[in-house]
């Protein structure tokens, strides 16, 4: 009995000890992913985890500009997580506050070859360096069209308004809607122009005759042809579209399952050319994908690495591209006949290649900040298109001048 006590004794002692052993080291991912998506992240850090008994991995949501600045935050003291999941644009501002690692010594030749060149550079590269792995590309505004209002999207902005009588027939209230008061869903008019935000030297060149184009347009859109509404945002332009209320939206990928699951047969298309010109308006590019935290070191960065380059495989980026048609960053993944023959994705891809590469700089922060409230008086009819492109350029220079003193 003595015999049989002790030997409970010791099984318990030895649970104890189990339990009260070394603990795992956590790896986190930040991300700013759908909920979906963050399904599917869980269940590879679960299975890339198996392989590394020593490790938990881990992730954490935050909406995109939440994720950035607590990032920069917790980086700064030294902490915050292994890696973050987001797109390119957060590369200026992390490099010039030295809080990511560069990465081109931390993967293989053999492996960087398998990534896309064309028709976008998927990995991101500022001043001289490799800062971000890449997952997939694109994150571009499309045309959506609800194909049981339209049959075929117009092709220019004059074939659009044209539409206005055909929509009002069938009691479609707007022929198109989108958040076009923002700044980043103006700009691929002005590159629809000839024009852009910045020269080649990043000097801002919002005070030009494209920028006030531009912005004439979108307004005359609403107020003189009456095809889109005189005042939307990204919520009433959504709402529109779900209710059947407007035949079209301009909307990015992270839109279009909503769409889909909402039972809305979808097709997407190029934002229509500008007749003047002859030019297509030109939707932001960029990547998404991992930067490491500078913080990160040892063989917690070896793991790291590692993890990475599972997450971004071509069997992973695929899955991703079946559960939320994402556009995958690697060669092989990218040729697949899933990605080919997919009409979505093709459509998609097929605006991607008049887009722009999303500028990285830092400077890119302050050309938002500094076109948002000028370009926003021209629709509440406080200053003119002419003065908001003035306006717009002088704020630029400021905000420039200031946060580089």
């Amino acid at each position: 009995m003595k015999q049989r006590i002790l030997s409970g004794a010791a099984i318990l002692l030895m649970a104890v000890f189990a339990a009260c052993g070394p603990s795992k080291q956590k790896i986190m991912v930040w991300s700013s992913l759908r909920p979906v998506e963050r399904n599917l992240l869980d269940s590879l850090l679960q299975e890339f985890g198996r392989n590394h008994p020593t490790y938990d991995f881990r992730q954490l949501f935050y909406a995109p500009e939440e994720a950035r600045v607590n990032f920069i935050i917790a980086a700064l003291a030294g902490k915050g997580p292994e890696l973050l999941h987001s797109a390119n644009d957060n590369i200026g501002p992390f490099v010039e506050l030295d809080i990511i690692h560069p990465l081109e010594d931390k993967f293989g030749p053999d492996f960087l070859d398998g990534f896309l060149q064309q028709p976008v550079q998927a990995n991101s590269r500022f001043r001289g360096h490799l800062w971000q792995i890449a997952d997939r590309v694109g994150n571009h505004l499309c045309l959506v069209y609800n194909k049981a209002l339209l049959k075929k999207p117009p092709q220019t902005i004059n074939e659009l308004i044209e539409l206005k009588q055909s929509m009002a027939e069938r009691k479609v209230q707007y022929v198109l809607a989108w958040n076009y008061t923002e700044p980043f869903f103006a700009v691929p008019f002005i590159g629809g122009y000839g024009g852009w935000v910045f020269d080649e030297n990043f000097n801002p060149t919002l005070n030009t005759e494209p920028v006030r184009r531009a912005a004439q347009l979108i307004y005359d859109l609403a107020n003189k042809y009456e095809v889109i509404p005189k005042e939307c945002d990204y919520e009433i332009a959504n709402a529109l579209f779900k209710d059947g209320l407007t035949a079209m939206i301009i909307n990015g990928p992270w839109s279009w399952g909503t769409y889909l699951a909402a039972g809305i047969d979808i097709g997407l298309a190029r934002i229509p050319k500008i007749d003047e010109t002859g030019l297509w308006p030109t939707p932001l590019v960029s990547p998404m994908g991992y930067t490491v935290n500078k913080n990160v070191k040892d063989e917690k960065l070896r793991v790291t690495i590692e993890l990475i380059k599972w997450l971004t495989s071509v069997k992973n980026q695929l899955r991703f591209t079946r559960l939320a048609g994402t556009i995958p960053s690697r060669i092989d993944a990218y040729d697949s006949d899933l990605v080919q023959s997919d009409s979505l994705l093709q459509q998609a891809i097929d605006q991607l290649m008049v887009g722009k590469p999303m500028p990285v700089v830092t400077k890119m922060r302050w050309i938002w900040d500094a076109m948002r409230p000028a370009y926003q008086g021209i629709f509440s009819g406080q200053v003119t298109a002419a003065q908001a492109a003035e306006q717009m350029q002088a704020l630029a220079e400021k905000l420039i001048r200031e946060n580089r003193e």
